[in-house]
């Protein structure tokens, strides 16, 4: 992947993670209504934010490599 794929791809990533975080907010404003659909909730949260870091890691790599040359 290029360097402006993957800082494509993290920016993509940050905006579904903020978006999961925010649902992640409401439903703890909301609780206990809704309390089942809190592991469901913080797994989606959780899986994009551990996405996020290896998209920014990648990034940062990409770059390092792309100054070395």
């Amino acid at each position: 992947m290029s360097l402006e794929e993957l800082e494509a791809r993290a920016k993509k990533l940050s905006l579904r993670a903020t978006d999961a975080k925010m649902e992640l907010h409401d439903l703890s404003e909301e609780l206990p209504i809704d309390w089942q659909k809190i592991p469901e909730v913080a797994d989606r949260a959780f899986a994009l934010f551990r996405d996020l870091d290896e998209a920014r890691k990648a990034v940062k790599a990409a770059k390092q490599a792309s100054q070395g040359e």
